[in-house]
């Protein structure tokens, strides 16, 4: 497998198990928050604070299309499916999984939504982030994992069975 790249709303576990899928596979490992990070030199909340949302998504989007990758797993920012050519440009590298998370759990993992860098429309809360991305990451997924009350070394075992099940 060429590259996979793991989708799912901010706290379902992309990087966390995107280090330890990579480590498990001898892959590379990129986080593309950080990459956008390096090449903005400022934190991901600072651009969205300076530059609002849609100038962030176009960044994010812009950071998502120089990857240039073999045997890695990519762990791009929660909003990367709200631009369909940074989706298309993921899904020409490799296989997508989705890590699916309910919103139940969403919210008991997400407590710092102000702060955390995520990109949502002013006045847009957590439900309608929720809502709006959920079809988009079905539509862009190749495997879907769920991943409500899992443990890490349990999404990590569904993710390598959704991979290698091809």
């Amino acid at each position: 497998m060429e590259n996979i790249t793991l989708i799912g709303m901010p706290g379902s576990g992309k990087s966390t198990v995107g280090v330890v899928l990579a480590k498990v596979l001898g892959y590379h490992f990129l986080d593309a928050d950080l990459l956008i990070q390096a090449q903005q030199g400022a934190l991901l909340q600072e651009l969205l604070d300076t530059h609002g949302t849609q100038v962030f998504l176009d960044m994010e989007r812009d950071a998502i299309r120089s990857i240039s990758c073999r045997r890695t797993v990519i762990a791009p920012g929660g909003s990367c499916v709200l631009r369909e050519d940074a989706m298309a440009h993921l899904k020409r590298l490799g296989k997508i999984v989705y890590l699916r998370l309910g919103y139940g759990e969403l919210e008991r993992r997400i407590f710092n939504l102000d702060s955390r860098g995520i990109a949502f429309a002013p006045g847009q809360g957590l439900a309608e982030v929720y809502a709006q991305r959920v079809p988009l990451y079905e539509r862009w997924a190749d495997r879907t994992v769920d991943v409500d009350g899992q443990s890490l070394r349990e999404t990590l075992d569904t993710v390598l069975h959704a991979i290698s099940s091809e």
